[in-house]
């Protein structure tokens, strides 16, 4: 499994492309997509100039919803720095931005292993009512130690996250944080997270009105299964989601022998390699269960190959 689509809805809202030149619909009611592809850049097109034609709208201050794909040859290394300075620029013309996903690209434009962020701490002073912040990509990617009292939803998504990234969230204040959701990806591909650095995210971090806890991805699915049946999750979390992962026997089995298990409003381990059995136990726990998607691992010379969902 690649990212293969764009997202169809955002924050809500129904997406809305910005064509240069043409005046944005009134009311603002859709997420406004902006991009500029790879033959657009050929020619000669940036996306600081297709940005300083959308701020010439008025329309653009009641947008709440901003979603930034491809800012021109991404695919072959150019960071997200200049975007990110843009935006911070334009503060005063996005008033009422809620909403912001930095990087939606698909796999044609770029592999999210490819695409390089840079330090985005600047938006969360710069845009004081966002609720929701998504990124792609973790090439470069810093959160500083971001501050908000208004940010309830931080989705992250790599193939292969730091260590230090974690740390980073772990930083965080974030009194209103109900959504977090990681995709922590593959060691081949920069997942050099350790149980220890999970355990104080935590135990720490900003995860106590948490309703959702998203540990997705992840090449260690099993580690982090047990360790968190041992630990624990915070008490308001109603959605634990741990799909897209490596998870096997030996971690969902110690989620059904964890003690809080069956305080869950739904678990997700949806792509996993979980056998039936075990699938069936955890299903007896749960008021929900998502265990579709099971994989068979690749077996060569003895040996037995899993995957996650989205590395490369």
């Amino acid at each position: 499994m690649t990212i293969h689509e764009h997202i169809e809805e955002f924050a809500g809202f129904k997406i809305q492309p910005y064509t240069a030149g043409s005046p944005l619909p009134a009311p603002p009611n859709y997420a406004l997509r902006l991009e500029i592809g790879w033959e657009a850049s050929e020619n000669g097109e940036s996306f600081e100039k297709l940005f300083a034609e959308l701020l010439n709208d008025p329309i653009c201050e009641e947008l709440q919803a901003l979603i930034i794909g491809d800012w021109g040859e991404t695919s072959t290394g150019n960071d997200s720095q200049p975007i990110v300075e843009a935006l911070v620029n334009a503060r005063d013309k996005l008033p009422n931005l809620k909403a912001l996903f930095l990087g939606e690209l698909t796999m044609e434009e770029s592999e999210i292993s490819w695409i390089n962020q840079s330090d985005v701490s600047p938006l969360f002073e710069a845009f004081p009512n966002l609720e929701q912040f998504y990124v792609r990509g973790g090439n470069g990617l810093s959160l500083g130690r971001p501050r908000h009292a208004r940010l309830q939803r931080l989705v992250i998504e790599t193939g292969g996250m730091s260590a230090e990234l974690v740390r980073e969230v772990t930083s965080a204040e974030l009194p209103a944080l109900e959504h977090l959701e990681l995709w922590l990806g593959d060691d081949g591909y920069g997942n050099n997270i350790r149980s220890d650095d999970i355990s104080s995210l935590l135990s720490t971090g900003p995860v106590a009105k948490l309703r959702y806890l998203g540990l997705r991805d992840d090449c260690n699915a099993d580690e982090t299964a047990q360790l968190l049946a041992r630990q624990g999750i915070p008490e308001s979390v109603e959605v634990l989601d741990l799909s897209m992962g490596i998870l096997t026997d030996v971690g969902a089995t110690a989620l059904a022998e964890s003690n809080w298990i069956s305080s869950l409003k739904k678990l997700d381990i949806h792509f996993h390699y979980v056998s039936p059995a075990v699938v069936e136990r955890l299903n007896g726990l749960v008021t929900e269960l998502d265990a579709s998607d099971h994989q068979e691992g690749d077996e060569d010379d003895g040996e037995v190959y899993r995957y996650v969902a989205v590395s490369e």
